[in-house]
Order: structure tokens, then sequence, then C-alpha cells
């Protein structure tokens, strides 16, 4: 009897669809495994994911920079909002603009997308008040960025299947390397013309990376029609123990999982680490290799078997790593910290959507993965404001209690994680799941 959740082959003629899109049965041939084409639209989707999620790797300049200038009479929580905003918007539109891709193409979303991006970071160059900074940075920029982010996986993903993890890992690759280059590019260029000035030659730099990825994505399969009875999230798909498991433990994962990108620099530089190599912190979290190889492991050996372990170890890095940080500290020590965690951290984000994938229903795919991405910007919308809470009432005087905070959120999402895995590999008769 066939498994209730679908069997390799079927998946695979699923997921050809999209990443975030509604999958009935397909007519279409399998995916071509790239070809030009198809590596041309990976390249796109590594110029997309660098100048969206890429650029939002370095958040911990702005939030240091912020704490320090523009909005120093403001708490970290306060100040984290804005970033948080931006991830969670990321993610919360992601079926929206799947849809709009599986219906029209890429082009209708790149476009009015790639523009918010800029006159988004165009207005944050003349923000002056906290608000306006939320309303630009904030909401502008993240709701741009996610249309750019869904467009770039669901291209993507339609060129690939037996490969998809390898394409995917390559795609992510881009926001590793914005990760690395935005931070030296941010303070390179605001110790020459200022804060304002290098807002204003970010946007610069980033609309000639998305005017690559503009030419680059393409749609392999045909548009479909727009069906308005889709549904957009489905509480029901909680009934998988699967799939509800999976995404209680990626909520726990991602609420602490962003600790270091923000608060890694302020707290290296209140330790006493020059400004300069506080704020290549996060360059070095980001080294571009972190994302390339777990999607390829998990076309070999499972994709839940690796965000598992990546889960625990991101755990273990901060446990025993950045906590003892508070009691000793070390230059040598945070940059050890930073490339371990860096490592570890890459490889959970790099896997989350394959892995959302084989977590549930076949007919259900488009659903489950509109639905996880509501879970994970919720998630992503009230961690870092927790941390900053927690922050602030120590006086900004030890990271110790958002540091156990994150440990803690991390483990649990570990626990149900594995308990995810072993359900849905037990269900597939396979340890390699």
């Amino acid at each position: 009897m066939q498994s209730p959740i679908g069997t390799h082959q079927d998946e695979e003629k699923a997921i050809q669809t999209a990443v975030i899109s509604e999958s009935p049965a397909l007519n279409s041939a399998l995916p071509p495994e790239g070809g030009l084409r198809g590596w041309l639209c990976c390249a796109g989707g590594s110029l997309g994911l660098f100048a969206t999620l890429g650029f939002l790797n370095a958040i911990g300049i702005f939030q240091t920079t912020y704490q320090e200038t523009l909005l120093k009479d403001y708490s970290p929580s306060d100040i984290s909002w804005i970033f948080t905003i931006q991830l969670a918007l990321i993610w919360a539109p992601g079926s929206l603009f799947g849809r709009i891709v599986d219906a029209y193409g890429p082009r209708p979303v790149m476009l009015p997308c790639t523009f918010l991006c800029l006159f988004s970071l165009c207005m944050t160059s003349l923000s002056t008040e906290y608000y306006q900074i939320i309303l630009a940075q904030g909401i502008g920029y993240g709701l741009g960025a996610g249309g750019i982010f869904t467009t770039s996986l669901v291209c993507v993903s339609q060129w690939f299947v037996k490969q998809r993890g390898l394409a995917l890992g390559i795609t992510v690759a881009g926001s590793s390397i914005g990760g690395v280059v935005f931070p030296f590019f941010l303070q390179l260029v605001m110790e020459d013309v200022g804060f304002n000035g290098m807002v204003r030659y970010t946007a610069l730099f980033i609309g000639i990376a998305l005017v690559g990825a503009f030419f680059l994505l393409s749609a392999r399969l045909p548009p479909r029609k727009w069906d308005s009875e889709i549904a957009w999230i489905d509480f029901k798909l909680f009934k998988n123990r699967g799939f509800a498991f999976y995404a209680l433990g990626s909520y726990f994962v991602m609420w602490g999982l962003w600790a270091p990108f923000d608060y890694l620099p302020s707290m290296a530089q209140m330790s006493g680490m020059s400004d300069s190599l506080a704020l290549y912190l996060i360059a070095i979290c980001c080294f571009p290799f972190r994302t390339n190889y777990p999607g390829h492991i998990g076309d070999k050996v499972g994709y839940f078997n690796i965000i598992v372990a990546s889960a625990f170890l991101s755990c273990i890095a901060i446990l025993c790593l950045w906590l003892p940080f508070d009691y000793h500290s070390s230059n040598a020590g945070l940059i050890v910290f930073a490339v371990a965690y860096g490592f570890f951290s890459g490889a959970f984000v790099s896997i989350m959507m394959p892995c959302c994938a084989k977590s549930g229903r076949l007919e259900t795919l488009g659903r489950q993965i509109g639905t996880y991405q509501g879970v994970i910007a919720i998630s992503t919308l009230t961690g870092l404001p927790i941390m900053g809470a927690i922050l602030g009432r120590q006086h900004d005087s030890t990271y110790m209690g958002m540091q156990v905070f994150a440990i803690v959120t991390m483990f649990l999402g570990f626990v149900f994680l594995l308990v995810s895995r072993n359900v849905l590999a037990a269900a597939h008769g396979t340890w390699k799941y």
C-alpha cells in the first residue's frame, strides 16, 4: 500500500512545480535537471538572494549604528523591530507571490519588488525618525525583498528535481556571499560618506544585482490559471504529525537563530573589540560555503537528517562557544564562534524549504508551504524583540539572558524536529529522510 505521504518518485514529480505553489497532477515532462537556462536561473536566484537575504544578514551593523547614533534614545528591543519586520516579510507573503509567479511568471513580481527595495532604501537615507525607518527599511524593503526571495526559490525549483538540494543550496549561497560582502561594503563606505550616503550607495549596489536577477530568472512551466479557491493557510494540515512537529520545531529554532546576527557586533564592542573587527564578525558568520553543501549532502542522506543535526549543533555552538564569553572575553573565541555558528545555522536555513516540501502530503504541497511560511513569519517577527526586551531588563549590561533564551528555544526546536524526522522516516521505511 502506498504511503500516505507519497513515494519519493511521486514527490519528485510534484516538487518540480514550485516551492510555493499548489501542485496538482502534472502533464509536463520532468525538468531537464538544469541545462543552460536552468543554471542561468540558478545564478539569477543567487543574485536575488544576495541583494535581499544577504543584505539582511548585515542587520547587526544597522543595529549597532542606530544604537550609537540616530536612535540612541531607543532601546535595543525597539530598534530590533525594524529588522524583525524585515525578516517576517521575507516569509509572510510567500503564498501570494508564489501564486503570482505561477499564474503570470516571475517578472510581474520582480519589477515592482525591485523598485520597492530601491525606493525604500532611498527613503531610509532620508529618514530621521523611528517611525520613518520602520516604514521604509522595515516594511517597504522587507516586502520587496520577500517578493524577490520567493520568486528566486520558485523559479529555481522548477528546473531541478534530483539536484534540487544542490541547486537551492547554490541559490541560497547568494545570501551568504551577501552576508560577507555587505559588512565590508557598509563599513568602508560609511567611513567615507557617512551613514546616509552609505545607504544610497547600497541602493545602487543592490539595484545592479537585482537587474541581473531580473533578466536571468525564468519560469520553466507555462502559466497556470489563477485558482481563487485554493486556501492560503490551512490549519487542518497540523493534523499531519510529521508536518506539525516540523513546523513547531522550525518555529522554536528560528526564534533564537538570529540572535548572533543582530547582537554579536554590539556585544563584541562592549567587551573591547575594535569597531571594525566587531562588525566584520557578521561577515565571518556568513562565509559562502556554509550553504553550498548541506542541500547536496541532503540529496544523498536525507534532508531531515541534515536539518536535525544543524539545529542541534547551532544550539551547542551558542552554549559552548558564545555563552562562556560572558565569563571570559576573548577576540579569538568570538571569531571561532562566528565560524562555527555561521556554518551550522547556514546549513539549517538552506535546507528549510526542501524539508518542508517532504513533510506532508503531495496534494497539499502548496498549502503546507504557505502555512509553513506563515509560522516562520510569526517566529521571526517575535524572536528579536523578545531577546531585545530581555537585554533591556538586564540594563544592556549582560547578554546572558538573551543567550539562554536562544539556547532553550533552539534546543526545544531540535527536539521537535527530531520527532518529525522519526515520524516521517518511519512512514517511509528508511533512515535517509
